[in-house]
Formats: C-alpha cells, sequence, structure tokens
C-alpha cells in the first residue's frame, strides 16, 4: 500500500507538470466560465439554449505567450458538461475530452483546468460532451505572442456558428432516419423532376446503382448562420486606414463557410493559430474547427463587408467594419449539386464503401480503398500532375495479400526508418469539382520536416459513411467497435486520409498539430484541423511527443456522434485521477439508440410504423389496420450484418381476407433484408407454415415536396403445414400499394395511395 501510494503521488505530479508552475515563474491568467441553460432568440422564437457565461458564444479568453492559465470552469445545468480547449497544447488531463482525458463536470459542481501557454494564436473552446456544443457552449482564445512580429492596429475576433431552433437530439434523430425534410427546407434537395430537366437522369440512376441518393453537401437546415452571435454584426468604430486583424473561427456543429472581403484584398497571416506565409487571398473556404487570420484595412470610405456564405449556399452571415456606404464583399456562386452528380458520373467513380462491416477486426483497409478510392473505372489517371519526388516510397499495396491478415484494424504497418525522410509523401492535385479545396496557398515561413533518421510509421484511414442510416467511420468501422490506434513515441507517424464519402470531413487531432503535406514540400503548413474532401486524399503527419491517449475526429459534430473518431494512444499509464471514469462511456457515443415513428390515418385505413435503432440492432413495430376490418400486425428484430444487410425475426398476426377479425391467425417469421442497387429495399422470408415471401419498397422524389412510393410482396404456400384445398398444388397471395407523399413540414404530410386489400384514399401522415 506504502508504494502504491507513492507512485500515484508521482504519476500525479507527471501528469499535472508541476515543472511547468514551479521550474518557470509563469503569471496567471485566471477566468470562471459559468455554463447553463437560458432562453436565447436568434431568430424570432425563444428557444433554450446552453449559454457560458450568459451569452453565446462565450467570453473571449485573452492570454500572453508564457501565462499559467487557470480557468474555473461551473455548470449550473442538470446535466454534465465538459470545456475542450481546441487546438491548444497542454497536459492530457487538462484536455477535456470526459471519461477519455479529463473527468466530466457533473451538475452543480466545478472543476479547474490549469495548464501552461505555451503557443501564442487564434484558438476556441467548446464542449464535448455529447451535443451541447450545438445549443452553445462556446467561445473563443486569443494568445498574444511574447513579442509582435506582424504590423496591424486592432484586432477583432469573428466567431462564425450556425443555429437551429430544434433540440440537437432531435436532429440527429432525423438524420438517423433518413429523412429528406431538411434539403426540402432549405431548398437543396434535387427531385427527380429537376434532375430530369437538366438531362441528369443517367447521373441520377449512376447514383442509385450505387445506393447513393445524389450529391450532399450539408445535412442540416439551420434557423440562422451567425457572426459573434448575430446574423449581421456591426463594428463602426474603426477609423479609416486602420489595418485591423480579424481572428476568423469556424465554431459550427456542421457548417463550413465560404469567405469573401468588400475593399482591397486581405493578407492571410495565420492558419489554425500558427503564422504562414502572407498571402493576398479573398476567397477562402473554412472547414468548422479551422481558425484563420487575415489583416484588413479600412476604407477611407464605406464599411468594409465580410461574408460567410454557408457551403450549400442555403444562407450567409455578414459583419460591417466601419462606417458609411457598404463595399460589398464578392458573392460566391451557389453549388450545382446536380452538375456535380453529372461530373461524378462522368468520371465513372465507384463510391459505396461500407460504414459498418460484416468482420470490424478484419483489416480491410487497403482492399477497400483499391475498390473504392481514386481508382475509377473507365478514367486514365493523369500522373503528370502527381508531386511524386523520385526518392519517394514506391510499396505497391495493390499487390500484398491482405485477406489473409487478421490483425486489429488500423494498426501500424510499415516501419519506415530505411526510408530517404528528404522525399515527401505524393500528393494529388483535387479533381475540378474539389480544385479550391487544396492548402496549396499556406506556406509555413519554416521548415516543418523531419530529420531523416527518425522512423515513420503509416497510418491508413479511410473516411466511410452511410447516409441512409447516418453511420459514419474510419475504414468501415465506428469507433464503439474498434480499439485505440496506437501512436510510437519519439517517431513520425503519418496518414494518408481517404475519403469514400460525398461529404467534406475537418478531421481534428487533439492535443497535436500535425504537416499537412502540399506543393510546399518542406515548408507544409502545420495545422490542428485538416479538411478531406470527398473522393479526396490527404496526408498528414506529426511527430511522437506527447503523453496519454488523445481523441482524433472528424469536427461536424453529428459525423463524430455518428462514428467517425479514433483513439490515438501512446500507450502510456492512465491517469490515476480517471480510474472511476470509464472510457466505455465515450467510446459507446455513437452507439445509442434512437427512436422514431410514423403514423399514417387515411380514408381507407391506418397504419403506424415504430423503429428504434443503434449501429446494429434494430426493433420495428408495425401495424396496418383497413376499415374493411383487415388488419396486420408484424413485430421484428434486426441485426445488422454490414450496411446493406440485415438478418431479422418476429411475430406476424393478421387475418388473410377482409371482415374477418374472428379468423386472425399468428406465425414467426425470419429472413433477411437488403437494400439492393437502385435503393429497393428488398424482405426475403419464410414464416413457421414454411411459407415463402418476397417484398420490394421503394420511393423516390419526384418534385420538390412530393414523393411517390410502393411496395410489392409475393407469397406462396406449398401446403407444407397446412393443407390446402383438394385439388388445389399450392396458393398465393400478391399485395401490393403505390402512392404520394406531399411534404407539409418537418411533422406532418399529405398522403393518397391505393392498396389491394384496403382500397383507394387519401389523408395525413404524422412523423415523430
Amino acid at each position: 500500500m506504502k508504494y502504491k501510494l507513492i507512485i500515484t503521488i508521482f504519476l500525479n505530479l507527471v501528469f499535472l507538470n508541476y515543472s511547468y508552475s514551479q521550474e518557470e515563474e509563469r503569471p496567471i491568467r485566471e477566468y470562471t466560465l459559468t455554463i447553463e441553460k437560458q432562453a436565447v432568440n436568434f431568430t424570432g422564437k425563444e428557444v433554450m439554449g446552453m449559454t457560458v457565461n450568459g451569452s453565446i458564444p462565450g467570453p473571449t479568453l485573452e492570454f500572453t505567450e508564457g501565462e499559467q492559465a487557470v480557468i474555473h470552469v461551473i455548470n449550473k445545468m442538470e446535466v454534465e458538461t465538459s470545456v475542450h480547449w481546441h487546438g491548444i497544447l497542454l497536459p492530457n488531463f487538462q484536455d477535456g475530452v470526459p471519461y477519455l482525458t479529463t473527468p466530466p463536470i457533473k451538475p452543480g459542481t466545478t472543476f479547474t483546468y490549469e495548464f501552461p501557454i505555451k503557443q501564442s494564436g487564434t484558438y476556441w473552446y467548446h464542449s464535448h460532451t455529447m451535443l451541447q456544443e450545438q445549443s452553445g457552449v462556446f467561445g473563443s482564445i486569443v494568445i498574444q505572442p511574447k513579442e509582435k512580429i506582424l504590423d496591424y492596429d486592432k484586432e477583432l475576433v469573428l466567431m462564425l456558428s450556425d443555429w437551429t431552433n430544434e433540440k440537437p437530439k432531435d436532429v440527429m434523430r432525423t438524420l438517423k432516419r433518413g429523412s429528406e425534410w431538411y434539403g426540402i427546407k432549405k431548398g437543396t434537395s434535387t427531385p427527380l423532376n429537376q434532375v430530369i430537366s437538366r438531362g441528369a437522369l443517367g447521373a441520377q440512376i449512376d447514383f442509385w446503382r450505387q445506393r447513393m441518393e445524389g450529391a450532399d453537401i450539408a445535412d442540416i437546415y439551420y434557423s440562422a448562420f451567425l457572426v459573434n452571435g448575430k446574423q449581421l454584426a456591426e463594428y463602426p468604430d474603426f477609423k479609416p486606414g486602420e489595418k485591423v486583424r480579424l481572428r476568423i473561427i469556424d465554431g459550427s456543429s456542421s457548417t463550413q463557410f465560404w469567405m469573401t472581403f468588400g475593399g482591397e484584398t486581405p493578407l492571410l497571416v495565420s492558419a489554425d493559430g500558427l503564422d504562414v506565409e502572407p498571402v493576398k487571398r479573398n476567397k477562402t473556404f473554412i472547414a468548422i474547427a479551422e481558425t484563420y487570420d487575415f489583416i484588413v484595412t479600412i476604407p477611407q470610405s464605406g464599411k468594409l463587408e465580410f461574408r460567410a456564405m454557408a457551403q450549400d449556399g442555403s444562407g450567409t452571415a455578414l459583419a460591417y467594419l466601419g462606417s458609411g456606404e457598404i463595399l460589398p464583399a464578392p458573392l460566391v456562386e451557389k453549388p450545382d449539386k446536380i452538375a456535380m452528380m453529372q461530373e461524378m458520373a462522368k468520371m465513372k467513380m465507384k463510391m459505396g464503401a461500407h460504414a459498418i462491416k460484416f468482420q470490424p477486426k478484419k483489416d480491410e483497409r487497403y482492399e477497400m480503398k483499391e475498390e473504392y478510392g481514386m481508382k475509377m473505372d473507365g478514367m486514365e489517371m493523369d500522373h503528370s500532375k502527381m508531386e511524386m519526388p523520385k526518392d519517394s516510397m514506391k510499396m505497391d499495396h495493390s499487390k500484398m495479400d491482405h485477406s489473409k491478415m487478421n490483425m486489429p484494424e488500423d494498426s501500424p504497418k510499415m516501419d519506415h526508418s530505411k526510408m530517404d525522410m528528404n522525399s515527401e509523401p505524393r500528393q494529388m492535385e483535387g479533381m475540378g469539382m474539389n480544385s479550391e479545396y487544396t492548402y496549396d496557398y499556406l506556406k509555413s515561413p519554416e521548415k516543418t520536416s523531419y530529420p531523416k533518421d527518425i522512423p515513420v510509421t503509416e497510418i491508413l484511414l479511410n473516411l466511410t459513411g452511410n447516409m441512409n442510416r447516418y453511420i459514419w467511420s474510419l475504414n468501415g468501422v465506428p469507433l464503439s467497435e474498434t480499439d485505440n490506434i496506437k501512436i510510437k513515441g519519439n517517431e513520425v507517424t503519418r496518414i494518408t486520409l481517404n475519403n469514400l464519402t460525398m461529404m467534406h470531413h475537418p478531421m481534428h487531432l487533439h492535443g497535436h498539430f500535425f504537416r499537412v503535406i502540399n506543393k510546399n514540400g518542406e515548408y507544409s503548413p502545420l495545422k490542428h484541423t485538416v479538411n478531406v474532401p470527398p473522393m479526396e486524399e490527404v496526408t498528414i503527419e506529426f511527430y511522437g511527443d506527447a503523453y496519454g491517449d488523445w481523441f482524433f475526429h472528424c469536427h461536424v459534430l453529428y459525423h463524430m456522434m455518428g462514428g467517425m473518431a479514433r483513439v490515438f494512444s501512446y500507450e502510456t499509464p492512465r491517469d490515476p485521477r480517471m480510474e472511476e471514469y470509464p472510457v466505455s462511456k465515450i467510446m459507446n457515443e455513437a452507439n445509442h439508440f434512437y427512436t422514431w415513428g410514423t403514423a399514417d390515418v387515411a380514408s381507407h385505413m391506418a397504419e403506424l410504423n415504430l423503429t428504434s435503432s443503434n449501429l446494429r440492432n434494430q426493433f420495428n413495430v408495425m401495424a396496418e389496420y383497413g376499415w374493411n376490418q383487415n388488419l396486420e400486425v408484424e413485430v421484428t428484430y434486426e441485426r445488422y450484418l454490414h450496411d446493406y444487410l440485415r438478418i431479422f425475426g418476429g411475430v406476424n398476426v393478421e387475418n388473410e381476407t377482409e371482415d374477418s377479425l374472428d379468423e386472425i391467425e399468428t406465425t414467426a417469421i425470419a429472413g433477411i433484408r437488403y437494400l439492393t442497387p437502385y435503393l429497393f429495399n428488398l424482405d426475403v422470408r419464410i414464416d413457421s407454415k414454411l411459407r415463402p415471401q418476397i417484398g420490394l419498397e421503394r420511393e423516390i422524389m419526384i418534385f420538390p415536396r412530393t414523393l411517390v412510393f410502393g411496395m410489392i410482396e409475393y407469397q406462396a404456400d406449398f401446403g407444407l403445414v397446412d393443407d390446402l384445398p383438394t385439388g388445389i398444388d399450392y396458393g398465393d397471395e400478391l399485395t401490393w400499394n403505390a402512392g404520394l407523399e406531399y411534404f407539409l413540414s418537418k411533422n406532418f404530410s399529405l398522403m393518397a395511395s391505393y392498396d389491394n386489400r384496403f382500397g383507394a384514399g387519401g389523408g395525413m401522415s404524422i412523423r415523430f
């Protein structure tokens, strides 16, 4: 017991980094942050949010490099909370990921974060508990350098964010059920009539063949996009001719922006808190969790407009600096999703990599990349546009037999200690539709490459997702189904991020900066967050000099909560203060059950459908009743083997003819359900009377608010259990229906249908 106490005290000293506070006399900068639920109003509608010191966003925390930060966080809510210091290099215990690195802040308690300020620049903080970031728990951090280098007069933080009047959990439930409503609401859906009028039916069919509805850009309808908590923020006190450093932070939960400026072209001077070679740049893409600093000059007459347009064109946030007539910022054209579909179909891309696999522990990442990655059927790759130094790695993974390997997913594979590290990993130019998303304009003022004698370990991470069930993963494996990725200290870890989805993914690594390999080679920039465009590849690398376990995840909040995350582990002892906080709590956050339902009430029938689902398990209840006294009730449990295939079993209760409620029979059922190419739901089953049945169903949006749907089922009875009438070799039953649904709102629709059991009619569809 005595020795255990001594060891615990020693580890505490290590984790607390007492050397920073005792060996160096650091001035202390102290803040208190109070998190509580309050009514807020950004859109003319009062809803409940989560505020920091009474506001959204929270206050800006200002430090000077070399200080000691002491931040008291008071939780006045009835639920746990946390604060992560995004981009700050600090001891592992202070990082703020609950149950992984830092204890959660329980209701009614205070937690004090304390860490040395070892850097300067623009950063931010936010909750890492469930979906709280969306509700308002975030704010900015500004750290001044010990010595000012850049020339400017004043500075201003511009915190971008998105706001929904819905509860974030309801947003996630809507995404999980596969609703089309958000696209309808913001006008970014691509119904069939628009596809046909643009001559893109062939491209649409190709997407359907690969089990995709279309080219997705952003998932959610937002009530407002904000700058410092306002849809239009004005700063009239800046004087003509003043140089202002704009510290811009994308603190959104799910929105990336195109930024443009009125007046003179601004000078980009910093990315993710670190200085870059200054470059004049007006149109810049900012991904979620990134920060960019620009120096702008206030015009001699008029006020400068800053414009941030949501990536999908669904809204804009504005800020004005100065006074007088507006000097408008250039408008960015809204993306053309149908044209994107046509371009991708022309390239004959292969899409649809699994978000959940049949064997999560089997290492299939290279096969996955070979099948779905940059290889495009029928398209010759132009290698003349690849930057590939003559000394770069030449290993061809396509020749390796990975099928015989059964090792932990994501484990490091190659020891490059014998490689010539003067060479850089190859970087391919973006495709036409993604050419604006490269980081080639970012150049570090100093060399960032590592000495050639440092060993390098390579890791391939395919970014994978399923929009139909809203599951996101890495290498087809969500967070809850995988082990930690082991990081070796005193070595370089090089990660290839290969995006096999149609969405952008801003990937963030806690506690580290990494090199983003671009055309600037040895001067490639250092960042803490990197955007990976659709169907593209980005290479990052970092030197392993940290301690503990660190979170790595997509910073689209709903993608992270859908499973696109990993834990990078140096395999060092866990802080003893975390013993009572199981890591499984955060590992299983993406595996929660979500429940939803639909009720149809029409002139010819009524129907109820209930679903409760997590990653692998799903419970369904279906009940149909025709006013002609025709009844069917079915309760099933499904197990997803992978994205498209699940097995199921359950009970079916029905009467076989109308007006016969006294002839109800109950049978056990079992079978498979499969999402086929072209997005048909196939149901193949057999019941306890050994009657086989096959069914197909499909729905298609034909106009902006109108769906057409249909279902057909065929059942055969060979008399294997029940005797058939004399002279009949087998019996059969054909059931089908077809109809239209018109969306009035998120929760209500008008519907009309014909069912060969119930007849024709119409009524209301209610979603809950």
